[in-house]
């Protein structure tokens, strides 16, 4: 009977062993947070936790996650653990662990042993295919974890005895000076180390064979998700850190210490005073800002969507619902998608050549406006003409059997359902326009500083005239600042003012934080609006 010849862990059901490999796929998540901590320097690998070094603390880890992989599959090949395995781990996970073990022998046949370049090749060649053929040529629970947890195994291993330690550096030997640091290679090994480990982890845990196969697909997505929001995190708080004791600079709160200011006839005083986003650059200023550089960016970006979107939402009901599918259409469509491609300085360039000379031969802030609104045009058409092609025909088709007019089903059917991916659309383009320097070098920035506190004044300065156009606004006009060329031009020429800069660098990561508050501020209001029309087009 085949009952009788299962193993006392079988016959107990072998929780105990799903507990093992489930513990390995949380070590793996463990230690690749860990890699990208000490990557991005959050956590110093010269520096112990707990008494413990870092570089210690990562070896055990990573032997405890290789041993756990290499004991599973061991365990399911002698018959203590029962699974499902395939007859091989696939070309896939083969050529993984082969160029993997290429990689780990290359670099110390040529390094460790002093082999040299030559040497190198021919030790990684030959480990990396004994390690292919491991993977490869056997069953799927030795093949999948075996080459890849002696991998992890072997990383542990070496970082415990100091091999590769917080002063290692590896120079190239290149004729430019280059080196590969232990800043560097400790946390890069020990990630793509325990991505291979978790994803042999998470087969184990399947059992292997499809189920298997399947959650360890799902892991290293995970994992590469985690990595991409743990990126987003470090880099925002990363930003904040750098930049929050220059933002708070000279803060104050109170009654009456803020600046006044006039809001629809009515004038008031602030009650806090942040010197930092309130004040120009002046020279009896006790503390320097940016204020005219964030109104200027917002001003820009304001005239790059009034100018793209009415434009790029047109184009696209027309390319969608009355022209034909034919060469036109497919000519518009390499089209956008190219401009879309097109670097910002050809944009940029483009601005300069052909706008600036017909705005007074100036730079200006129109001449910006309208240089983003092409780059950010391109990305409207496209994201619209997707929205619109996604919304059923049958709600068109229910209109027109209604007696309804095909502009009215446009208008009051087809924009209303479509607004939320036009909307994602600007979003997108908006974030890609609000950080550019080049365009703006070009078209519209006038210098680093602009002198006081003064801002760019775009409502209250249109003028009727008795000639045509009939209406001037002098202000758009006129060169000014943003906040991503300010920042360009403040880390170039390596200067601060004011004695709110007497470290540079403060100014700078304050400015970067600003530019940073202002382009999610933009995020945020899109992301409003597209939940908002979300909601109606739910509920009616």
């Amino acid at each position: 009977m085949a009952g009788a010849t299962r193993s006392k862990l079988v016959e107990a059901e072998t929780t105990g062993t799903d507990a093992v490999a489930a513990g390995a796929v949380g070590l793996s998540a463990i230690l690749f947070v860990l890699s990208l901590a000490a990557l991005f320097e959050t956590v110093t690998i010269s520096e112990p936790v707990a008494g413990i070094p870092v570089v210690t603390l990562i070896g055990g880890l990573l032997v405890l996650l290789g041993g756990a992989v290499i004991t599973f599959g061991v365990g399911s090949r002698l018959g203590y653990v029962e699974t499902q395995p395939s007859s091989g781990a696939g070309l896939i996970a083969a050529a993984v662990a082969g160029v993997a073990w290429f990689t780990v022998a290359g670099g110390a046949a040529s390094q460790t042993l002093g082999l040299g370049t030559v040497g190198g090749v021919a030790g990684g060649v030959v480990v990396g295919g004994v390690a292919f053929a491991a993977a490869a040529l056997t069953r799927e629970d030795i093949g999948s974890t075996v080459p890849i947890g002696s991998l992890s195994l072997l990383t542990g291993l070496v970082f415990i005895a100091d091999v590769i330690g917080p002063t290692w550096i590896w120079d190239l030997g290149w004729e430019q000076s280059a080196s590969l640091t232990a800043e560097f290679v400790i946390p890069v090994a020990t990630l793509f180390s325990t991505l291979f480990a978790g994803w042999a982890a998470a087969k184990a845990y399947g059992g292997f064979g499809a189920r298997g196969r399947r959650m360890g697909a799902y892991t290293l997505i995970y994992l590469n998700a985690l990595s991409i929001v743990a990126f987003l995190f470090i880099l925002v708080a990363f930003v904040v850190v750098q930049g929050v004791p220059g933002l708070m600079t000279g803060v104050q709160f109170g009654a009456g210490v803020g600046p006044e200011t006039t809001l629809f006839g009515f004038t008031f005083t602030w009650p806090i005073y942040v010197p930092f986003v309130m004040n120009g650059v002046a020279l009896l200023n006790d503390f320097q800002g940016v204020l005219p550089a964030i109104v200027g960016t917002i001003w820009l970006v304001i005239g790059a969507v009034l100018f793209a979107v009415p434009l790029g939402v047109g184009a696209a009901v027309f390319l969608t619902e009355y022209a034909e599918r034919g060469r036109f259409t497919q000519a518009v469509e390499v089209a956008t998608n190219g401009l879309w491609s097109t670097p910002s300085i050809v944009f940029g360039l483009f601005g300069f050549a052909f706008l600036v000379p017909r705005f007074g031969n100036q730079k200006s802030l129109l001449a910006g406006m309208l240089t983003l609104g092409f780059m950010l045009l391109p990305l409207v058409v496209i994201t619209s003409r997707e929205a619109m092609i996604a919304v059923p025909d049958e709600y068109r088709d229910a209109s027109v059997a209604l007696g309804v007019t095909k502009w009215d089903t446009i208008r009051s059917v087809v924009l209303p359902a479509a607004l939320p991916g036009v909307v994602t659309g600007v979003i997108l383009g908006v974030g890609r326009i609000a950080g550019e320097t080049a365009p703006i070098l070009l078209t519209m920035a006038g210098g680093t500083f602009v002198p006081g506190a003064q801002t760019v004044d775009v409502i209250g300065g249109f003028e009727f005239t008795a000639t045509p156009p009939f209406v001037a606004n002098p202000e758009l006009l006129q060169a000014t600042s943003a906040l991503p060329y300010q920042l360009f031009a403040l880390i170039t020429a390596g200067v601060g003012l004011g004695d709110n800069v007497t470290d540079p660098q403060g100014f700078r990561w304050a400015t970067a934080l600003v530019l940073l508050i202002v382009v999610l501020s933009f995020y945020a209001i899109g992301i409003a609006t597209r939940y908002y029309f979300r909601s109606k087009l739910r509920y009616e």
